[in-house]
């Protein structure tokens, strides 16, 4: 698992990613109203989601917050991964939904990162605002069947998300 922040100019540049939520369990409210609007990501029970927040989401990256399954559906905001990929504890939790009893402390079989919000937009972008778009539209979340939660999104998807939001890249 990474454990440092891009510092040197060998390291790989920023990435981008879109992060799916049920806004019922974790919206971008959630993260507005947490201590330093900073949260773990956790949850994340698919291994190829899994496999991008252990081996490619990295300190430094910018990520969509993509509100799923619950109207309205849609691109909220945006946050910046603020610790890398990390054991995810609710996986040993017996109380918890993500409750894991082959998950070990010694090989975790699941990580999480921490996020912290950078902005909420005025207006969730929609999907259909995307679909309208020519590089929105081209965006891993807008593929039929794409139910994978953690996503990679290209620069020029960023932009095009910021372009439509209105907002400044960051």
């Amino acid at each position: 698992m990474k454990k440092s922040a891009k510092s040197s100019p060998t390291e790989t540049p920023r990435r981008y990613w879109l992060f799916k939520s049920e806004p019922s369990a974790f919206g971008i409210e959630h993260l507005a109203n947490s201590p330093r609007q900073t949260a773990p990501w956790d949850g994340v029970r698919n291994y190829q989601a899994r496999n991008f927040l252990r081996d490619d989401v990295s300190i430094g990256d910018r990520v969509l917050f993509y509100h799923s399954r619950e109207e309205p559906l849609g691109i909220f905001g945006t946050m910046e991964v603020v610790r890398a990929g990390y054991p995810d504890s609710t996986a040993f939790d017996p109380h918890s939904k993500y409750f894991d009893p082959k998950s070990k402390r010694e090989t975790p079989r699941w990580v999480m990162v921490d996020v912290k919000l950078i902005a909420r937009f005025a207006e969730p972008i929609s999907r259909e605002q995307l679909a309208a778009d020519t590089v929105a539209a081209k965006m891993l979340v807008m593929k039929r069947g794409m139910r994978l939660s953690i996503q990679p999104v290209t620069e020029q998807e960023w932009q095009a998300v910021h372009r439509l939001a209105g907002a400044a890249c960051e």
